[in-house]
């Protein structure tokens, strides 16, 4: 089968990747990235670590571009990266996947599928759609830290997830990304733990 994980180097689609390669999978990495900022090369760096195949999947800047105008109308992120993200999966989808996994869990606000929608996506495209709702925040934390070495930083340009693009346009059409944006802290997994 073939396998992709949305794939931002932090602790959560690093443990949904090492879940499906435990399944007998061989899941590729991807990260997605709009050509405004070098954003993917930390996920790069930690899929190597855990010796996946990596794949930088560019998309069009109007994604982004539309994501910023809702977060910057709302003055919070919320609607702005739930559409991105829902688009991410839109464009995954025409490929030839059979499995599409993120690492969203339980307890994240955002991004976010519905039930709905992922019956949609998986009837509509006859893919499988894989993440870890059933767990939470807690729980992600205790296996990651059975599996895995990992930074804790302040969320910055060392991530590799859509914030760090968005936050980058934000500023640059002269916006204050840190006032949107509330403060929060992000994993970057470097590597497995010694076994």
């Amino acid at each position: 089968m073939n396998v992709a994980v949305l794939y931002s180097g932090g602790k959560d689609s690093s443990l949904i990747a090492i879940i499906l390669k435990k399944m007998g999978f061989n899941p590729k990495l991807i990260n997605v990235n709009f050509g405004i900022f070098k954003s993917y090369l930390p996920a790069m760096r930690s899929a190597e670590s855990l010796g996946f195949d990596f794949i930088l999947l560019e998309l069009d800047r109007e994604i982004l571009e539309k994501g910023v105008d809702m977060i910057v109308k709302d003055n919070f992120p919320n609607n702005g990266i739930d559409y991105i993200h829902k688009e991410v999966i839109k464009n995954l989808s025409d490929f030839e996947y059979d499995i599409i996994a993120d690492g969203t869990r339980r307890d994240d606000r955002v991004p976010k599928l519905t039930k709905n929608e992922i019956r949609s996506l998986e009837d509509r495209k006859n893919v499988q759609y894989i993440n870890l709702d059933g767990f939470g925040y807690k729980t992600i934390d205790l296996i990651a830290n059975k599996f895995f070495e990992f930074k804790k930083e302040k969320s910055n340009r060392e991530n590799s997830d859509y914030e760090v693009e968005i936050r980058y346009l934000i500023d640059e059409r002269g916006f204050k990304s840190c006032e949107i944006f509330p403060e929060h802290y992000q994993t970057r997994v470097v590597g497995f733990k010694n076994r």
